[in-house]
């Protein structure tokens, strides 16, 4: 069991939320920071349910529920990873001093290896599970060509059409072909999206995630000299897609193998979409992980 309190911290263009739960008995393990993008706190909900043996933060990320972000305000993988520093400097008073352990996830995985660089005594174990990192990928101009076109559709058409075209892309197993890239653009209704705009452009991943994370260039000199223990990771299920390769593809660039967790994409929740999925499958590998 575990004890939650919430709290806020100022960043430039953000006010950002994060939880910290502490567990009813004291634990000598380092705290674990456990983060993705877009996802926010919320979406850990199954997988804190086992990890009560040690003190844990999560957050939302800016501009995601509970976290604001002003409407002129900047979103990138560095701006990113200063929040993750301003939230563990926020949370000293709480945590103590001393490295934490992060388990990042999806866009998190790639935002945390700026932050790896950019603050690595900050840092003990970093999971990076299955980052979709652009700039690693063989097709990595087809791949930001998608999601320059998702952004524009995104402006242009709203919500709807261009979280089609986002879920298209993560659901194609293998490379992104030229015959891919010919292809219709999907149905919204096929996804059970909107087909009508409603007029906002508010949403942290169509506005402004997928404008500047394709872009990001991890310093991978400087990640294979980091004292930080980076272990990058991907899901069993899944083969062929792009985030897994992401994860494939940054264990190679290190010169390591990668993990593999239970499950798929977001293997730490069990949801209509993935009802396999095993959260405490997921903590006991997460555990095994972090405990080398």
């Amino acid at each position: 069991m575990s004890t939650q309190k919430t709290y806020t911290v100022d960043a430039p263009g953000a006010v950002l939320t994060y939880d910290v739960h502490q567990p009813d008995t004291p634990s000598d393990l380092p705290p674990l920071f456990v983060l993705a993008s877009p996802m926010a706190a919320s979406d850990f909900g199954q997988l804190l349910e086992h990890l009560g043996d040690r003190t844990v933060i999560a957050y939302d990320p800016r501009g995601m529920e509970r976290s604001t972000l002003a409407p002129d305000g900047e979103v990138s993988a560095p701006i990113h990873a200063d929040d993750f520093h301003r939230v563990v400097e926020a949370a000293r008073d709480v945590i103590g001093d001393g490295p934490v352990d992060v388990f990042a996830s999806s866009g998190g995985a790639v935002n945390v290896l700026a932050w790896i660089v950019d603050h690595p005594a900050e840092l003990g174990t970093v999971v990076a599970h299955e980052p979709p990192l652009w700039a690693l990928l063989e097709d990595r101009d087809a791949q930001r060509k998608v999601a320059a076109e998702m952004v524009e559709t995104y402006h242009r058409k709203g919500y709807g059409p261009a979280m089609a075209k986002f879920i298209q892309l993560v659901m194609q197993a293998g490379p992104v072909t030229d015959a891919y890239l010919e292809q219709p653009a999907p149905d919204p209704a096929m996804f059970g999206l909107p087909t009508e705009d409603d007029g906002s452009r508010d949403d942290l991943l169509l506005r402004w995630n997928m404008a500047t994370l394709p872009a990001f260039e991890p310093d991978l000199d400087a990640l294979r000299a980091t004292t930080v223990r980076l272990i990058p990771a991907h899901g069993e299920a899944g083969e062929g897609t792009m985030a897994r390769r992401g994860g494939e593809a940054l264990a190679a660039a290190l010169g390591v193998e990668p993990v593999v967790f239970p499950g798929d994409h977001g293997g730490f929740a069990a949801n209509e979409w993935s009802p396999d999925n095993d959260p405490s499958a997921f903590a006991a590998r997460l555990k095994e992980v972090l405990a080398g």
